[in-house]
């Protein structure tokens, strides 16, 4: 598999490559992950719901196929897309996600930060008043997301098995644009960032850092 750090690219014609990439494969592509930072962009999936977008000013609106609702990319958030071919790796979409989760909870952990899943919300999520803490989580039925930040967010798309789009790690970033939107579709979620919590990492760190922690995580079952 080849780690890729592709620095700052536009989202669009980012996501114009990873469709071709996928288009023009075959059964003995090698695997890629491309690592890059978008300038600001907000992006809907596939069947995002305008009402999402508070008030998106002068930051473009991108309609994608990828999973999820609105989402935004900027400045020194690392966005990870692996172009895995799932057949050949041996697993599953849900299992995928989930692998992709655990190489974001890995790159937490080496820098001390806990991670959480929350059911039925892709991404992982830490604690507010205890990023560092161990404690299980454990949701509120009336507010899953209560006294949690989103650090990370996923949104994915599988074609003839092989999956592009993919996780955005949020490290050192202008945070104020995700309160124009309901990020990921969730009124008031909270979104956080690493350099938020108190961790310093630099973008190339972080990138290479999640990139590696991905390529484990995904070698074939």
């Amino acid at each position: 598999m080849r780690l890729l750090l592709q620095g700052r690219r536009d989202y669009a014609e980012t996501e114009a490559a990873m469709r071709g990439f996928t288009e023009a494969r075959t059964a003995a592509t090698e695997d890629e992950i491309w690592l890059v930072e978008h300038p600001p962009v907000f992006t809907q999936g596939i069947a995002g719901r305008d009402a999402h977008v508070l008030a998106a000013g002068e930051i473009p609106v991108v309609r994608t196929n990828r999973g999820g609702q609105v989402t935004y990319h900027g400045p020194g958030q690392v966005v990870a897309y692996p172009l895995v071919d799932l057949r050949r790796a041996g697993y599953f979409v849900k299992e995928y996600v989930f692998r992709l989760e655990e190489a974001v909870l890995d790159v937490l952990g080496a820098v001390g930060v806990t991670g959480h899943r929350v059911r039925g919300a892709p991404g992982i999520y830490v604690r507010l008043d205890d990023p560092f803490g161990h404690a299980r989580l454990v949701p509120r039925d009336d507010d899953p997301f209560a006294g949690l930040g989103k650090i990370a967010a996923l949104g994915i798309k599988v074609s003839g098995h092989c999956t592009y789009h993919g996780a955005a790690l949020n490290v050192a970033m202008d945070l104020q644009p995700f309160e124009r939107i309901d990020p990921c579709g969730y009124k008031g979620l909270k979104t956080v960032d690493l350099r938020s919590l108190g961790v310093e990492v630099a973008w190339e760190d972080a990138a290479r850092a999640f990139g590696q922690a991905l390529a484990r995580r995904l070698a074939p079952a």
